[in-house]
């Protein structure tokens, strides 16, 4: 039987108090200062030091509990953030009441799944890691969290354990199907983590090199439940994930958060045949369940192998007009959330603005469509696609060349850069401009399509 590491008979008192008074510590040497008492663990408590300090802004709840015990800190890197945690919670509440977390880790999406759920049950393969959750868990007071340490995987074992021995932390942790694994919980919801390095450490994208390979799973988890629930990278491809996955998947959400694409959560119906809807949400660091924004987007279909909504558009989005750039004008760069979506026509359909270029993923406000035919006016859609990216004001539009490259170098010593769909990457319009970071300005070179022709322009900005 497994408990925890050897001296977690101590007291939780001491143990947070000892947590406390050297959580600024350097832990290497804590380690051999002698300082940790004889009835505590001073791996785990080094652990716990570590792991506090990259919890008190991902996951600040947890972090208010000193006499949480962690002993491994590569959960502290892969577990989501309180942020996207309570965004899955607040996405099942009042729909799904029995929630299984197949791959629980530290437990922070179980956590917030048993403020939501009626009934979560939490299965980590690492016993250590499943007993310190436990045990986390208690002074948590999430009382609804039913704790297993299994293995899970296609084939499984060949005895089904009883519901009492699953619920037991074992050294030798058994190798179960999905129904072996669930026996005596029947989940409205399965929601699962892979671990998304492969054996050498490497990163891995695609969901069948994942830990579990969800591809090979996928139809023994529907076997005993309608619905799943799967976070994969941010990194991974949208279009291939979808293909792999099948007709199944009624939604995909990708979360960002503090300007950053967080994650990708999959919904997946057993029941569903046809298109997946496209949610883009975004919070702006907080930790409140509901996000400063969300948009959702027209499905994806198999059919035509994308985003219908997304991906189709008339070049009338484009500028028509030189003037549209003038100074004064704003300038929509969006966020990496939005582009993940492919959100690229759609913006234009939804919002005030034009396209620089088909392949120029920058926006320029059209006041003429302002609140006409059904569209915000401008003070709202800057309001609105502001939690999805950022606005410019432009200052100054220029022909990309030799004597512009001079002149903005010397008018602007100081300025950030960018440099989009041009024949040279940002570092090297930094370093023909001469300019250093810092500053208000910001010098955009990007290719546009104009009534006149294409061009390649440099365009000098600041924050709206």
């Amino acid at each position: 039987m497994v408990i925890l590491p050897q001296k977690i008979s101590f007291s939780m008192e001491s143990f947070s108090e000892f947590i406390e008074k050297h959580e600024n510590d350097d832990t290497a040497r804590l380690l051999l200062s002698g300082k940790i008492p004889d009835n505590i663990d001073a791996g785990l408590a080094a652990d716990t030091i570590e792991v506090r300090r990259k919890l008190k802004k991902k996951v600040p709840s947890w972090y208010a509990h000193p006499e949480l015990a962690f002993p491994l800190k590569l959960g502290a890197e892969q577990c989501s953030s309180e942020i996207t945690a309570r965004y899955k919670a607040a996405f099942v509440h009042m729909i799904f009441r029995r929630i299984a977390d197949l791959t629980g880790g530290l437990g922070v999406d179980s956590w917030a799944f048993s403020l939501a759920a009626r009934q979560v049950l939490y299965n980590e393969m690492n016993p250590v890691l499943a007993a310190a959750a436990k045990a986390n868990f208690k002074a948590l007071g999430a009382d609804n969290i039913q704790v297993r340490s299994c293995r899970i995987s296609a084939k499984g074992s060949s005895t089904v354990m009883a519901e009492e021995s699953l619920d037991e932390i074992r050294e030798d942790v058994p190798e179960l199907t999905p129904a072996e694994l669930l026996h005596g919980f029947r989940p409205d919801l399965v929601y699962l983590d892979p671990a998304r390095r492969g054996d050498d450490g490497s990163k891995v994208f695609l969901p069948e090199q994942c830990s579990p390979d969800i591809i090979s799973l996928k139809d023994g988890l529907f076997e005993v439940c309608r619905f799943i629930l799967i976070k994969l990278s941010p990194m991974a491809d949208i279009n291939l994930l979808l293909k792999r996955l099948g007709d199944s998947c009624i939604e995909l959400h990708i979360l960002a958060a503090g300007g950053e694409c967080k994650e990708i959560l999959l919904l997946l119906d057993r029941e569903h045949h046809g298109e997946c809807s496209v949610t883009v949400a975004s919070h702006r660091g907080n930790a409140a369940a509901e996000p400063e924004g969300r948009f959702t987007f027209r499905g994806w279909s198999r059919m035509t192998f994308g985003m219908d909504e997304l991906l189709a558009g008339p070049e009338a989005l484009y500028p028509v007009s030189p003037d549209e750039l003038s100074p004064g004008a704003l300038l929509y760069e969006p966020g990496k959330a939005l582009m993940k979506a492919g959100a690229f026509n759609a913006l234009c359909r939804r919002f005030p603005l034009k396209k620089l270029g088909r392949f120029t993923h920058y926006y320029v406000t059209d006041p003429e469509r302002a609140g006409m035919d059904g569209m915000p006016d401008l003070d709202s859609a800057t309001d609105t696609l502001a939690g999805f990216g950022r606005f410019f004001t432009i200052r100054q539009v220029l022909p990309l060349n030799r004597q512009s490259i001079k002149d903005i170098g010397r008018n602007f010593p100081k300025a950030e850069v960018s440099a989009r769909n041009i024949k040279m990457d940002t570092d090297t319009l930094r370093k023909k401009l001469g300019v250093s970071s810092g500053g208000d300005i910001h010098v955009f070179g990007l290719s546009c399509s104009l009534s006149d022709g294409n061009a390649n322009l440099l365009i000098v900005s600041e924050p709206a």
